[in-house]
């Protein structure tokens, strides 16, 4: 959810974590998390003592920072090389593992949700691995660091408002819960548990799948079916609908009315017939009374892959804004559903 796919490779973030140090910061003395201080007493009714001493609490994690740099630039995106990351046969032999656990709940989400099983199952695939990485940081040390000591990159400014955002979050998800903020560990950028959500998702979109009277992504993956699939519902998700069918271009790839397409965004505006002057399918189960978006997945120097997405397939890309992301969760998901049929 967070983005961490893209940002850096497993080894990359297993290297950081290793490494990671808390340096004493003294966050409470800056300007900037006094005025921050001062905004949650007049928003939200903490006290100035309270969150002075949480404050002080506060480590800097210098690896979140580096690890939100952008990769450099020149490398071509590989979704095959990206592919290879998350559909492979471990996550495969573990979610068909998973599936068989939690079938009942899966079948509920569905139910309830309309999000079939291997959607849920492959998107907990590709975040965390069913659970097995959900990231070792304190989730306070990494929203504050990035909050008011984010990198040197174009999207500073916006970033940290986000992580300040997703700060002003945590502490209300902890004031809500009567729990230390401090006991939630998560991702280099504060991911949260079994699914990932930042804060901000839990308050809004996670719920008490399992009925104990509480929310915990952290130890229920019960409540993380429930939340990732309340989640969809919530972004755009169609019951029954498809998610996406290769197609084959008919126009040249650097074509003014292919390029038009492909611009279109996080969108599904066109018609099959539309769509046919530029490309096609050789699928016969693409319906064609649905819209549809042209999705490109690039592989470096090999050739492009392209495919007519839906609204469904758009609605995994709020969860992680990159198709590559979305592609992984529905490819994962069908073989996961494949291993489990043989």
């Amino acid at each position: 959810m967070t983005g961490e796919a893209n940002a850096a490779t497993k080894k990359q973030v297993k290297k950081a974590a290793a490494a990671a140090t808390a340096s004493e910061s003294h966050f409470e003395q800056w300007k900037e998390v006094s005025g921050f201080i001062a905004s949650m007493i007049s928003k939200h009714g903490f006290t100035e003592t309270e969150l002075k001493a949480t404050f002080k609490q506060v480590k800097h994690i210098e690896s979140a920072r580096q690890l939100m740099r952008p990769a450099p630039p020149g490398k071509p995106k590989n979704w095959k090389a990206y592919r290879a990351r998350f559909v492979e046969p471990y996550r495969i032999e573990a979610g068909a593992a998973f599936w068989d656990k939690y079938a009942d709940a899966l079948t509920k989400a569905e139910q309830e949700y309309g999000v079939p099983p291997e959607i849920i199952v492959g998107l907990i695939g590709v975040e965390t691995i069913f659970g097995k990485q959900t990231g070792g940081f304190r989730v306070m040390d990494v929203l504050t660091t990035l909050a008011f000591d984010y990198p040197d990159t174009p999207t500073r400014d916006a970033r940290m408002q986000f992580f300040r955002g997703e700060l002003e979050n945590m502490l209300l998800m902890a004031k809500e819960s009567s729990l230390d903020p401090f006991v939630f560990k998560g991702s280099y950028a504060g991911a949260i548990g079994w699914p990932q959500f930042m804060p901000g998702s839990i308050r809004k979109y996670a719920v008490d799948f399992d009925g104990d009277g509480k929310i915990n992504l952290t130890d229920s993956p019960v409540d993380a079916i429930g939340s990732v699939a309340h989640y969809l519902a919530v972004h755009g998700w169609k019951r029954n609908l498809p998610i996406a069918f290769p197609a084959t271009l008919v126009v040249p790839e650097k074509s003014e009315q292919l390029n038009t397409a492909l611009g279109k965004g996080l969108l599904a505006s066109y018609q099959l017939q539309d769509l046919k002057a530029m490309a096609t399918t050789a699928s016969s189960e693409a319906p064609t009374n649905i819209s549809y978006g042209l999705v490109d997945l690039q592989n470096g120097n090999d050739a492009t892959e392209y495919w007519f997405a839906t609204d469904n397939f758009f609605a995994i890309t709020l969860y992680n804004r990159s198709y590559f992301y979305a592609m992984s969760v529905f490819d994962l998901g069908r073989m996961i559903a494949a291993a489990r049929h043989k």
